[in-house]
């Protein structure tokens, strides 16, 4: 029997997050973020649930979109970073894939062929990808030239600190991108990250794409999901496999870093670093057993984690440990580890099943 170590997936939760989504997008539509294998929830049950909430996906490369396919959906699918090589655009026509072009190698393989419709970026900040809004109008008379500009379906751009309630960057770079596309209003458009969708008075236009949000956590700085109306989608539990007393002095694993000051009853619990929890998580990090909240003591190791069950005197070996969930928030965890909830959500490794409920 495989070890009760698992990652627990909310369907109702993300459906309900979706939906939050789609009520703070006004009158936009709303596509769901599903790359990195659904924020490490399994692209295919994502797409599964919230397929009937929307009528596009969105994915960072090909591989993502065949998967969605393969799941049974026929939405179209965005790629945000286009695709990677000029035989890919077949795939794309082929397949109502939708890529997002970004350099002038990438519009150079339209026309070679079989040409998907297509979403422009313009970069107006963030400075990773896509067209200056200077070189526009240089890229869209050449589509117009190549009879091409018919498959253009938007443009899009992505904001560097819509997480920061107090950046007025994201003012800005909205106001580039406006004077930017204003000559082609034929064309949709697309800026709103997670974050964006929190922000006051932010346009989102025709199409918003909420990410991190759909999966429960925080995309602005400073707050939890929970706190922004929002369901962890993903718990992570695994069992205790021992429980013993610490004695006064004496120290829990690797590099005796925690020492107890008193007698203290401690529980090992079947996770570590190689299942994904980070290993920066020390003394202190929160976790929940029973339904109440707990801390870990010293290093995580690579299988096994220490906790401190002072709080919990009835705990036994087989309860099951919350690390992240509806007890304590993936924000929380990620914060005493330095991170953040994305990386935690996405750094889940293979070894944990996802069971979709």
């Amino acid at each position: 029997m495989p070890r009760p170590t698992v990652a627990r997936i909310d369907l109702d939760a993300l459906k309900h997050n979706f939906r939050r989504a789609r009520e703070l997008a006004g009158t936009a539509y709303a596509m769901a973020v599903v790359k990195a294998d659904g924020y490490g929830h399994g692209i295919g049950s994502v797409a599964d649930a919230l397929a009937p909430e929307t009528s596009r996906f969105a994915v960072a490369c090909i591989e993502e979109a065949i998967a969605i396919r393969g799941a049974g959906h026929r939405h179209s699918v965005v790629l945000l970073q286009g695709t990677h090589q000029k035989d890919d655009l077949a795939e794309c026509e082929r397949s109502g894939f939708e890529p997002v072009l970004h350099c002038q190698q990438q519009l150079s393989w339209l026309g070679a062929g079989r040409s998907p419709r297509f979403w422009i970026k313009v970069n107006t900040g963030m400075n990773r990808l896509g067209f200056r809004p200077e070189e526009l109008p240089e890229v869209m008379a050449g589509l117009e030239e190549a009879g091409l500009k018919h498959l253009a379906i938007g443009f899009v751009t992505h904001f560097a600190c819509a997480d920061d309630p107090d950046s007025e960057m994201t003012g800005l770079q909205t106001r580039i991108f406006e004077r930017a596309v204003a000559p082609w209003p034929d064309l949709m458009r697309s800026v709103g990250n997670s974050a964006a969708h929190f922000r006051p008075n932010q346009p989102l236009y025709e199409w918003s794409r909420p990410g991190i949000m759909l999966y429960g956590a925080s995309p602005v700085e400073g707050k939890t999901g929970a706190e922004l109306g929002l369901c962890p989608a993903m718990t992570l539990q695994a069992p205790l496999i021992t429980t013993r007393v610490v004695r006064a002095g004496e120290s829990v694993g690797y590099g005796a870093s925690w020492t107890a000051s008193q007698d203290t009853r401690m529980g090992m619990v079947a996770i570590g670093y190689a299942d994904g929890y980070p290993r920066h998580a020390g003394t202190g990090t929160p976790a929940a057993v029973r339904g109440q909240r707990i801390r870990l003591l010293g290093r995580v190791s690579m299988d096994m984690l220490a906790v401190d069950l002072s709080a919990v005197p009835e705990a036994r070996e087989g309860d099951l440990v919350e690390l992240w969930g509806k007890t304590v928030s993936v924000d929380e965890v990620a914060g005493y580890a330095g991170t953040i909830g994305y990386e935690l959500l996405t750094g889940v490794t293979s070894r944990v099943p996802r069971v979709h409920e």
